[in-house]
């Protein structure tokens, strides 16, 4: 795990970019504590790279050249499979001076191409560099789980594990982009390559990016879902899928230093480290954070109980109020960007006690869009159930989910009010591409809240049009296929982006090993019915597993998600006068975005969920730490 940097000119001399690429490096020492490089090739490119060593200590140091000089790579993330790919490039009459996976990967492109992307299972962003034509190839892991970005100048394209570092170049100003505000405000994530800031754009996850000098080339998918659905029996795709998902863990628990796990005390964080403590010689340390505020924050006797039964370390921490105001700022600085939740302030929390224990930790980021464990899926599926009752509908061909079977599935929604009484509110029984629209759409009332600067460049049209290309998918019908697809393209790699931010800050490498293309192209090519059988939840998973987990997590029907005591905290203290001051602030009151009325009325009426008081005041820190400061 890693900090790449790298500027790439058609010809134009890069002395005078050489302080750049310091300051650039600089930005992103997180990320690379343990060793830094910078390889300039003449008049072509400035490669930089800030190591945290993770496999084969000693050696790996990047940028590295092949041994005529012709090949850079810059590298950043985990190659799994680098042992097996390791023996078949010996075999083929290769030499390795290291037994890192950098070299691996460098011989392997140096051999194949991009052809070698396909090869690869790992977590990946890399610069690779031919000088004998200034040409390159560029890539980023199936997922989206390591970061990179770039930003296209005159005559030159500069690349960043993080936006802050090209945000040091002498040519760019930062500023906010209009149609990926939109979409944050919606979404509170940018769609495809966009990011907040103009120009600034992120190599997309699955794609491999070829280009001579500035100009990108070609932009070429080399891994997407596929709905073409396989006919096997049940059993069939329980073995498949318990043996994929007990070799990733295999694969991911390849380290050279201490290793540890998030453990939320949820399914998929329960499984990760359940399956990862077999293959530890020692006690696998596990962490946890919960909040002081009351048993609805609190899933500690679920997270012990997978402990005790792995015979793990237990380690808690249980963020406060202050933390939040002492943290908040600099954790948006970390993101880049706002994204997502008020869960990343614990997820934080955790990752930084981590961190004094371990280099590496795993965790089940990815199995709610995976595997169905969203209780929207569920609201959805419900509302599918009516209209087939009455309608006699049939959307999907044969219900996946009935009335009588959502039944006894619906105690799993009863934390979510808000959710149902905004969902229920208008558009009932449209088409499913508007229904789910509704269900994830966070600027209700817009009229209401936005100032009238921001609401007459609003388009949600064209918003909507954007949501369709991706949730209307053209090899599937299902519904559930659908809404997990959408959440795969969009929510998760903003979710990475934070599993990212939140562990590189503290300088540990996050691991996710139910993000396996193995793993997810046998999901998504089975049945839809053996995914959300009857609205079951991860239906297929928990079967799968069943004898790996204590049946007390298998059936739990009150996982919580990491909820933050945000409105607890709003209602007096040290979080309400931090938020008032950033919400209330003259340069917030004056900003140009959201109503003055609006945000007074926020700090008493949160928005569902509190989302829009979390959004504007995201919104309002990074406007001050990012552009203000420009």
């Amino acid at each position: 795990m890693c900090g790449l940097a790298a500027i790439i000119s058609s010809g134009r001399p890069l002395n005078d970019r050489q302080d750049v690429m310091a300051e650039m490096l600089a930005r992103i020492k997180h990320r690379g504590p343990d060793g830094e490089g910078c390889h300039h090739i003449p008049n072509q490119a400035l490669l930089g790279h800030k190591r945290l060593a993770i496999i084969d200590i000693e050696h790996g140091v990047q940028p590295m050249l092949d041994e005529n000089g012709r090949y850079s790579l810059i590298f950043n993330g985990e190659i799994y499979n680098y042992q097996e790919l390791r023996e078949t490039l010996i075999q083929k009459g290769h030499i390795f001076q290291t037994s890192s996976d950098t070299e691996v990967l460098l011989k392997l492109l140096i051999q194949d191409g991009t052809e070698a992307v396909r090869q690869l299972n790992g977590m990946f962003a890399f610069i690779f560099h031919d000088r004998a034509t200034n040409s390159w190839i560029i890539a980023r892991d199936a997922f989206g789980i390591k970061p990179l970005y770039y930003l296209e100048l005159k005559d030159e394209i500069i690349f960043a594990s993080e936006i802050k570092a090209l945000l040091v170049h002498p040519d760019i100003t930062a500023s906010c982009d209009a149609t990926a505000l939109h979409q944050y405000i919606s979404l509170q994530f940018c769609l495809d390559d966009r990011t907040l800031f103009q120009g600034v754009k992120k190599i997309k996850p699955g794609y491999f990016y070829l280009g001579r000098g500035a100009e990108i080339l070609q932009e070429t998918c080399y891994w997407d879902t596929n709905y073409s659905i396989h006919r096997y029996s049940e059993n069939y795709y329980l073995d498949q899928l318990r043996a994929n998902i007990e070799d990733s863990v295999r694969l991911q628990t390849r380290s050279d230093v201490p290793l540890g796990g998030y453990l939320s005390g949820g399914l998929d964080s329960s499984l990760v480290c359940t399956l990862a403590a077999k293959h530890m010689d020692t006690a696998l340390p596990m962490f946890h954070g919960r909040f002081a505020e009351g048993p609805e924050y609190d899933e500690s006797y679920y997270a012990k109980l997978v402990t005790e039964n792995t015979n793990s370390l237990y380690f808690e921490i249980v963020p406060t109020a202050q933390d939040f105001v002492d943290t908040f700022p600099d954790l948006i600085y970390a993101l880049d960007e706002p994204l997502a939740g008020p869960g990343l302030f614990p997820q934080y929390c955790v990752s930084r006690m981590a961190s004094e224990h371990v280099k590496v930790i795993l965790g089940g980021q990815g199995g709610d869009e995976v595997f169905g464990g969203y209780a929207r899926y569920l609201v959805g599926y419900l509302e599918q159930a009516i209209k087939g009752a009455i309608f006699e509908t049939r959307e999907e061909g044969k219900h996946l989910v009935t009335l009588e079977s959502i039944i006894p599935q619906l105690t799993l929604l009863k934390q979510y009010k808000p959710l149902l009484q905004n969902f229920w509110s208008k558009g009932l029984f449209d088409d499913m591409d508007a229904r789910y629209f509704h269900l994830i759409d966070r600027s209700q009332n817009l009229e209401k809240i936005l100032h009238q600067d921001t609401l007459s460049s609003f388009d949600k049209t064209e918003l909507f049009a954007e949501f369709q290309k991706i949730f209307n998918h053209p090899d599937t019908e299902s519904y559930i296929n659908k809404m997990t697809h959408f959440d795969q393209k969009t929510l998760l790699p903003a979710l990475l982006q934070i599993e990212d931010r939140v562990s590189m800050t503290v300088s540990l490498e996050s691991r996710v090993p139910l993000l396996d293309t193995r793993i997810v192209d046998l999901v998504t090519t089975m049945p839809p019915p053996l995914k959300f059988q009857g609205g079951r939840s991860k239906h297929i998973l928990k079967k799968a597993m069943r004898n790996v987990l204590p049946d007390t997590i298998i059936n739990r029907k009150d996982k919580m998600g990491f909820p933050v005591p945000l409105q607890d905290w709003m209602k007096a203290g040290p979080v309400r006068d931090f938020i008032g001051d950033i919400l209330l602030s003259k340069k917030s009151l004056q900003r140009g975005i959201y109503k003055p009325e609006a945000l007074h009325d926020m700090m008493s009426n949160h928005g569902v969920g509190g989302r829009q008081l979390w959004g504007a005041v995201s919104l309002e820190i990074w406007h001050q730490r990012f552009i203000d400061a420009c």
